[in-house]
C-alpha cells in the first residue's frame, strides 16, 4: 500500500514549530525552505548540489511548465521527477499567480481564466479543473488549489470578492483531485491584510478539508510590516495538526520572521536570482560582490561557511568573475545562498527543538546589525 502524506509535529517554542512531513518520496524536515525550480531546474545548480546544501524538496511552476515543455510531454517522458532528475518531493504551484500577473493578457471569469501565453502568444484556458490535471501529469508531491491572488493594496471589496472566488475554486480543486494516496492536496488562505477576510478564508479551507494549508496574498507589494501582521494571527486561524506554508517568502529576517509566527514552508526566487546579480546572504547580511571594495580581498564571503563557494574562492575572484560575465559567478554564489538559506532552516529547527528559538533569534538579528566587515 503506498504511504500516504502525514505531518508529525515534533517541538514548539511559543508560536513555533518544528516537525516532519512524510511523503513517499522521502521526509521534509520542517520549518523547510523550498529553493525554485520554476521551469524544471533551479538556475545555476545541478539537482545534487541543491540536495548537498541540504534542500528536502523543490517547488515547479505550473503556468510554466504547462506552456514549455507542456505537462503532456513531461508526463510521456516520465514525470517530473525523472524529467529533471530530483527524487525527492516536489510540490507545484497552482499557476494562478502567475496568470494573474499577465493583466491586459488574461480575462478572468467563474470557470477559470483565459489568457495568452507571454512566450508566443497562444491561447490558454488555466481553470481548477484543468490546474489539477497539468499537476497529476506533472507528478507532483504536494498539489496547490488554483487561487486568485491579487496584487496588494487593494479595496477591500476587491479582496473579498477574490478570496470568495478562490474558496469556490478551492472547492472545485478537491473535487478535482480526488484521491489520490501518496499525494497531498494544499488549501490556500486569501483575505490580503483584513482579519475578517482572513478568518471566512479560513473557515471555508477548514470545511473543505486539506492535507496543508497555504497562507497566500502575501508578499505582494504589502511590506513587512502588514505581512507580519497577518502573520500574527493567520496560521493560528488553521489546523494545527497541519503543514502551514506561507508562499513566495523571502529574504533571510522574512523567514525567521514567519517562523516566529508558526510557518512551517517556504519557497522564493530570492537566492538563486541574487546570486545570478551579484548578490550574496550571510550571517551578516548581503554582501554585493559587484563592489570595487572586493576587488582585492583574499577573504571568503563568510569564514565560518562550508559551502564550495567559501571554501575555495575568495571575495576578489568571485569580483572578478562576476565582472567578466563568467557562468561561475552565477553558479558559485547560488550554491552559497542555497546554502546559507538551508543552514538557517537547520539553525532554526535545532533552536525550536530546544527551546531556544529566542537566543538564536536574538544572536541573528545582532549579526546582521554588525553588517558586513570591510576589506582587509
Amino acid at each position: 500500500m503506498t504511504q500516504r502524506f502525514s505531518f508529525t509535529l515534533n517541538a514548539t517554542d511559543g508560536k513555533a514549530r518544528t516537525g516532519v512531513i512524510q511523503t513517499p518520496r522521502g521526509e521534509i524536515r520542517t520549518p523547510a525552505f523550498m529553493p525554485v525550480g520554476t521551469a524544471a531546474t533551479v538556475k545555476a545548480m545541478l539537482p545534487e548540489n541543491v540536495r548537498a546544501t541540504g534542500a528536502d524538496i523543490l517547488l515547479g511552476n505550473t503556468y510554466h511548465l504547462m506552456l514549455r515543455p507542456t505537462a503532456e510531454r513531461i508526463d510521456r517522458l516520465g514525470g517530473l521527477h525523472k524529467f529533471m532528475n530530483w527524487d525527492r518531493p516536489i510540490l507545484t504551484d497552482s499557476g494562478g499567480f502567475q496568470v494573474m500577473s499577465l493583466a491586459a493578457l488574461r480575462k478572468l471569469t467563474e470557470e477559470g481564466v483565459r489568457f495568452s501565453s507571454h512566450i508566443d502568444g497562444s491561447k490558454h484556458m488555466l481553470s481548477p479543473e484543468r490546474s489539477m490535471e497539468i499537476q497529476r501529469l506533472l507528478g507532483s508531491d504536494i498539489v496547490m488549489c488554483f487561487d486568485e491572488c491579487p496584487a496588494l493594496p487593494a479595496s477591500e471589496e476587491t479582496v473579498a470578492a477574490s478570496m470568495r472566488l478562490s474558496m469556490r475554486w478551492a472547492e472545485r480543486s478537491k473535487a478535482a483531485f480526488g484521491d489520490r494516496p501518496g499525494h497531498a492536496l494544499f488549501g490556500i488562505q486569501q483575505g490580503g491584510v483584513t482579519k475578517d477576510l482572513r478568518a471566512e478564508s479560513a473557515e471555508a479551507l477548514r470545511a473543505i478539508g486539506f492535507d496543508g494549508y497555504a497562507v497566500g496574498g502575501l508578499a505582494v507589494g504589502e511590506g513587512q510590516e502588514a505581512m507580519f501582521g497577518v502573520l500574527d494571527y493567520a496560521p493560528d486561524m488553521l489546523p494545527e495538526d497541519k503543514p502551514r506554508y506561507l508562499m513566495g517568502v523571502g529574504k533571510p529576517d522574512d523567514i525567521v520572521g514567519a517562523v516566529e509566527r508558526g510557518i512551517d514552508m517556504m519557497d522564493c526566487v530570492l537566492p538563486s536570482r541574487s546570486g545570478r546579480t551579484g548578490q550574496a546572504w550571510t550571517r551578516r547580511g548581503q554582501v554585493n560582490i559587484k563592489n570595487a571594495r572586493h576587488m582585492d580581498d583574499p577573504r571568503p564571503l563568510d569564514e565560518t561557511c562550508t559551502c564550495p563557494a567559501c571554501r575555495s574562492y575568495s571575495r576578489a575572484y568571485l569580483h572578478h568573475v562576476f565582472r567578466a560575465g563568467e557562468m561561475i559567478s552565477g553558479m558559485l554564489l547560488t550554491w552559497h545562498n542555497l546554502h546559507y538559506y538551508q543552514e538557517l532552516m537547520q539553525g532554526l529547527r535545532t533552536a525550536i527543538a530546544a527551546g531556544k528559538l529566542a537566543d538564536f533569534v536574538r544572536d541573528f538579528h545582532a549579526l546582521r546589525a554588525e553588517g558586513d566587515i570591510g576589506p582587509l
